[in-house]
């Protein structure tokens, strides 16, 4: 970390202190993320951080969401989370054709969070670092109308800009039936440019070709060209944190 950097984050932790809260318990590269997410501008990476601290105390209260309370949608089998690519990110997979649009809103944001939190764990090696990043593959084949669910995909993303800051590496869109463009556009709209940026809609043989060689094809399952199979997240036991 060069000294500028040093400086900012400084300045994050008085800017944090003078919010009223602390930085006590996360490293640096925790804090990093907040900084990096907001321009590297010490104030409101600070602001960002402790609206973080808040909304998570009140609807993370456990520090994690067990599968109980997320039980529906597990259930539909339609999130596999595959292991690391070749640099080391964990991949999730998320089969667009086996999820509906939810009811109950609420449930479903504990949901993303019960997902993000999981995805991000599988990448800690023994502990977390806090600069984890995530892979996403959006796999949309077999797509129907009753799945399109604009409002769960905005959902997401703005969960992981919003609380989740630079965990994302990178999501690829795959099989985008032509019906669902217009959707993409409307739901590109509430994505902040950093998070588009980070996002490959693969529509032709060399993208395919790329997004093979950047995942791996030992973690991704066969249906993709890898040699793996699909592993529903539910079914991943992650070993306990070192203290």
């Amino acid at each position: 970390m060069d000294q500028n950097q040093q400086l900012k984050l400084t300045q994050m932790k008085n800017c944090v202190q003078k919010l009223g809260s602390s930085t006590e318990k996360c490293g640096d590269p925790t804090l990093e993320r907040f900084l990096i997410a907001r321009s590297m501008d010490p104030n409101k990476a600070a602001k960002m951080f402790v609206s973080w601290q808040k909304w998570r105390a009140s609807f993370v209260p456990l520090g994690f969401i067990p599968d109980s309370q997320v039980t529906d949608q597990l259930d539909a089998k339609k999130i596999y989370l595959q292991g690391l690519s070749k640099d080391g990110y964990p991949i999730m997979i998320v089969k667009a054709s086996k999820h509906y649009p939810a009811k109950d809103q609420p449930q479903f944001k504990k949901f993303v969070v019960h997902l993000l939190d999981k995805v991000i764990a599988s990448g800690f090696k023994g502990k977390e670092i806090g600069n984890e990043k995530l892979i996403g593959v959006l796999d949309l084949d077999q797509m129907a109308y009753k799945n399109v669910d604009a409002r769960g995909l905005i959902t997401g993303f703005q969960f992981l800009q919003a609380y989740y800051p630079e965990r994302l590496k990178k999501c690829y869109i795959l099989n985008m039936p032509w019906f669902f463009v217009s959707v993409w556009k409307m739901v590109s709209r509430f994505l902040d440019k950093a998070t588009l940026e980070k996002i490959v809609i693969v529509s032709n043989e060399a993208e395919k070709e790329q997004f093979l060689r950047e995942v791996g094809e030992d973690v991704l399952p066969e249906e993709f060209g890898g040699h793996a199979k699909p592993v529903a997240i539910q079914d991943v036991v992650l070993p306990p944190l070192e203290d």
